[in-house]
């Protein structure tokens, strides 16, 4: 694996939260979100998350502080002061590395104490700091990308013939809405639409009543390819700045009656939330590994979803965990519940694959569009990834700690996904939160 000088396990920082071993944003992580100081009527901008703290890199840049950085370095910084990483996430690989290796150099305990003192100053502590979403999202497609969770689902509705004939030929997914992904925090209005009950003769047009959450890792495309000319698989990194957390909300009983024949719509477009900070892939590159292995019987990914490096490192080692607090919860001082865990290694197709499919026809993709991998879920039930599967359609019910339960969610439920990478000989690095409470319709 190409691991550079940023990801060093042995590099420590003067910011001294960025330390804590069990942290989300240590040095090696730097992730880039979009943020300004909490109360203020500042301009969104660029900036890492360090510690317990944001880097505020447009004033670095204004202090000097890359002043002896590569061109590119302070060409990535200029473009910070946007409020959106789509300028930064357009610039590609290179100027994305170079201000990470800056950025890396400034936060070490080595740098010098004039540097410390002044980028002191560029500091803004999280807890003070309004986060907004990372890129304006131009185009956002979901996959369908985890083997389980695939098997899983067409269990509850073709017992017989779970995976359809397709899928383990090509990554499955469909078009979403991009104008209703919203970023972690904001509350998620009950959908209304059409559902229609078995024993009904006719649908009704009402609040759902099967409102569910779906455990997803999103990927941010950086430079895009021109209309026609496929992306691949070899370069689809160069293509791809980072990963972050997403919940793409279903309602599952408008979905049913919906998606025949054409797929997901309603159901799905009403919200989709992300995580405020971005993880680039020079973080993940420790963490990089092999997919879970195929079954014997199944199919050589066909020639341009194919590459030796994708095949042995195009997954990433990373730890979802999804939690609950029911508005009782909250009110009697419970701690949220946690519903289940997953690992991103049991996608059955690899980030690159899906942006490589994705491509294939000619379709141009541009800086800032977000590809979901689709709910993650693992072989056992603690490593389902959303209500539909873990109470099997509602027929399980789950139990909460405070005796509650759940086939599906309820008003005032908030769910909490979160993410972290550990690995023997690297640094823990994690994901932060992606957090959404149900509001009632209306």
């Amino acid at each position: 694996m190409n691991h550079d000088h940023t990801t060093d396990p042995a590099l420590r920082s003067w910011v001294a939260s960025a330390n804590n071993p069990e942290g989300d944003f240590p040095v090696q992580n730097l992730p880039f979100g979009i943020f300004r100081r909490r109360g203020t009527t500042e301009t969104p901008r660029g900036g890492v998350a360090i510690g317990d703290s944001v880097v505020d890199i447009s004033a670095c840049l204004a202090a000097g502080l890359f002043d002896d950085a590569p061109a590119d370095a302070r060409q990535a910084a200029q473009a910070c002061s946007q409020p959106t990483l789509n300028e930064l996430m357009s610039l590609g690989t290179s100027p994305r590395r170079a201000l990470r290796g800056a950025l890396s150099s400034l936060l070490s305990e080595k740098v010098s104490t004039h540097k410390r003192q002044t980028a002191q100053h560029a500091l803004v502590k999280l807890a003070e700091a309004e986060l907004f979403m990372p890129a304006a999202v131009g185009d956002y497609t979901d996959f369908y990308a985890s083997v389980h969770h695939a098997t899983n689902v067409g269990s509850l509705f073709r017992p017989d013939n779970p995976l359809l004939p397709n899928y383990k030929w090509i990554p499955i997914g469909y078009h979403g809405r991009a104008s209703s992904i919203v970023v972690s925090g904001t509350e998620v209005k009950r959908p209304s639409g059409q559902r229609k009950t078995p024993e009904a003769d006719a649908p009704r047009m009402e609040p759902s009543q099967a409102l569910d959450y779906e455990l997803e890792m999103g990927a941010f495309v950086s430079r895009g390819n021109t209309l026609g000319q496929p992306i691949p698989i070899g370069d689809a990194d160069d293509y791809l700045f980072g990963l972050c957390l997403l919940n793409d909300w279903s309602a599952r009983d408008i979905q049913s009656w919906e998606y025949q024949p054409l797929g997901p719509f309603l159901a799905k477009n009403f919200a989709s939330s992300v995580s405020p900070w971005v993880v680039t892939l020079e973080a993940l590159e420790p963490f990089r590994a092999a997919l879970s292995p195929r079954l014997p019987d199944d199919p050589e990914p066909l020639a341009h979803l194919r590459h030796e490096r994708d095949s042995s490192l195009g997954g990433f080692d990373i730890t979802l965990e999804v939690s609950i607090l029911s508005e009782r919860m909250r009110s009697e001082g419970h701690e949220p519940a946690k519903l289940s865990r997953a690992t991103a290694l049991d996608l059955y197709w690899s980030i690159a694959q899906m942006l490589t499919h994705h491509s294939s026809s000619g379709c141009n993709m541009r800086p800032g569009d977000l590809l979901g991998t689709g709910t993650i879920s693992g072989a056992e039930k603690s490593n389902r990834g959303c209500l539909l599967e873990i109470t099997r359609r509602g027929a399980e019910p789950v139990e909460l700690p405070d005796g509650e339960t759940r086939k599906f969610l309820e008003d005032g439920d908030e769910i909490i996904l979160a993410a972290f990478a550990e690995r023997d000989g690297a640094v823990r690095i994690g994901f932060g939160e992606c957090r959404g409470r149900i509001i009632a319709a209306g």
